[in-house]
């Protein structure tokens, strides 16, 4: 399948040449936009009375081995009403000293941990993010970034200096009692929520 989605004319005729190419892989249409409309393109794909795109899949990146190639982030789009698939990408320099795009969750409450997945596993920073730190990986890990190529296999350090930094991790330094305690969010469920858990009730598959 190579149809194209409308989407892509919409978005030409509304940002012009801040979108600069557009292609279909595997049936899905991939647009590309320039980094500082990023923001602006998203708010309008969920917005737009014609786009509605107002289910943000997943934030990820991508890092070829083609050391000409640059890194590119990904947003993943799915516009319920209409039932399209939408892929948006930036493109960013490998050799930019900072790797950063603005944050959509003003947009989309949903891209809070994709974005910090992405920033832990990639490096790439999203400006305006409310609170960037690792989700995956401990704050204290030093190793770098998992999923970059430079990364080694077995990772920076020995198998017994990586369990020595495991172990003495204190996530208690940077989350609450409240997020870290599963008990507590039981207390937080609704009356009926909680009678049914209490009760032993099965839920559906």
């Amino acid at each position: 399948m190579t149809t194209v989605s409308p989407s892509v004319a919409a978005l030409r005729a509304e940002f012009g040449t801040a979108i600069t190419r557009h292609l279909v892989s595997c049936g899905d249409t991939i647009v590309y936009a320039e980094r500082p409309r990023v923001h602006d393109v998203l708010a309008w794909l969920k917005d737009a009375p014609g786009q509605q795109f107002n289910y943000l899949t997943d934030v990820t990146a991508v890092e070829y081995r083609d050391p000409e190639r640059p890194l590119e982030v990904v947003w993943h789009l799915r516009s319920l009403p209409f039932r399209r698939f939408l892929r948006l990408k930036v493109r960013l320099a490998r050799g930019a000293a900072v790797l950063e795009v603005p944050s959509v969750w003003s947009v989309y409450k949903g891209a809070d941990w994709l974005e910090r997945e992405c920033f832990d596993m990639f490096g790439i920073r999203f400006a305006g993010h409310p609170d960037l730190r690792r989700i995956l990986m401990w704050e204290q890990y030093k190793e770098g970034f998992p999923l970059r190529k430079d990364f080694p296999l077995r990772g920076r350090f020995s198998r017994s200096e990586q369990l020595r930094q495991a172990l003495a991790a204190n996530p208690e330094a940077r989350y609450s009692k409240e997020e870290l305690s599963i008990a507590d969010a039981f207390e937080d469920l609704p009356d009926d929520m909680r009678r049914r858990l209490t009760a032993g009730e099965k839920t559906g598959e």
